[in-house]
């Protein structure tokens, strides 16, 4: 999984968020290392959406447009589950070779 799709997806996990909320919700994460542009995002939406991970939750007015809402189904769910779980593993293992590096050893 790309880091974009993780971002978006873990942006979502904290509930439904229209585009602009994702946007800034996905630069908070990434600690401002991860700028989405609106075009970037709505094609991912659009991908995501037909790979059944997200899902269009309501739309709004607001000041006379259409603010779509979208939320994470229980597939993106499991999906960004699995992948935290294989990101944390390969950071553990990332951790421990760094540590024997550290302590004078080679990997």
């Amino acid at each position: 999984m790309q880091e974009p799709t993780f971002l978006i997806l873990t942006a979502l996990a904290a509930g439904p968020q229209h585009g602009y909320g994702v946007i800034t919700d996905v630069e908070r994460i990434s600690d401002g290392q991860v700028r989405l542009r609106a075009g970037t995002l709505y094609a991912a939406f659009d991908r995501l959406q037909g790979e059944g991970l997200i899902a269009e939750d309501r739309e709004e007015i607001v000041d006379g447009r259409v603010r779509r809402y979208y939320r994470l189904t229980g597939d993106g769910a499991a999906r960004l589950a699995a992948e935290a779980e294989r990101m944390r593993r390969h950071a553990k293992a990332a951790t421990a070779r760094l540590r024997v590096i550290g302590s004078g050893g080679t990997a």
